[in-house]
C-alpha cells in the first residue's frame, strides 16, 4: 500500500530495537510526514514500548485527537522478532468521536509533546 492512501499510520516493532529508532527509519524510508507518525511517537512517551498493543495506544491517540473522519485510512503496521510483521489497513465508515474510556482522555490535551532527539 502506499502511503499517500492512507491519513495516518501506526508503526510497532519487536523489544529488542529502539523503537524510537523504528519509527525514524521508517519514516525517513517512506518519506511519511512527522504527523503521519506522531501517534506512535507519543505512545513511546507516555507508555514506552509496549510491544504489539502499541499500535492500539496509537489508535486512540489518532481518535482522541479528533483525526478519524469518515473515509479516512489508517495503516497499522507491527514489526515482530525476526522475519514477523503483520499490518492492516481500516477505513473510517463514520467519524469518530473521542471516547470516554480514551487511555489517553485525561492528557490528550498536553499532546503532542516536544521530544529530545
Amino acid at each position: 500500500m502506499e502511503k499517500k492512501g492512507c491519513d495516518q499510520y501506526v508503526p510497532q516493532k519487536a523489544q529488542s530495537i529502539p523503537k524510537a529508532a523504528v519509527i525514524d527509519e521508517l519514516e525517513k524510508n517512506l518519506q511519511l510526514l512527522p504527523l503521519h507518525v506522531e501517534a506512535s511517537r507519543m505512545t513511546l512517551h507516555r507508555f514506552g514500548n509496549t510491544s504489539s498493543s502499541s499500535i492500539w495506544y496509537e489508535l486512540a491517540y489518532t481518535e482522541a485527537k479528533g483525526r478519524m473522519r469518515k473515509g479516512n485510512r489508517v495503516w497499522q503496521i507491527a514489526f515482530g522478532s525476526g522475519f514477523k510483521c503483520n499490518s492492516a489497513v481500516w477505513k473510517a465508515l463514520r467519524n469518530v468521536k473521542p471516547s470516554a474510556n480514551s487511555p489517553w482522555e485525561d492528557c490528550i490535551h498536553k499532546y503532542p509533546v516536544q521530544i529530545a532527539a
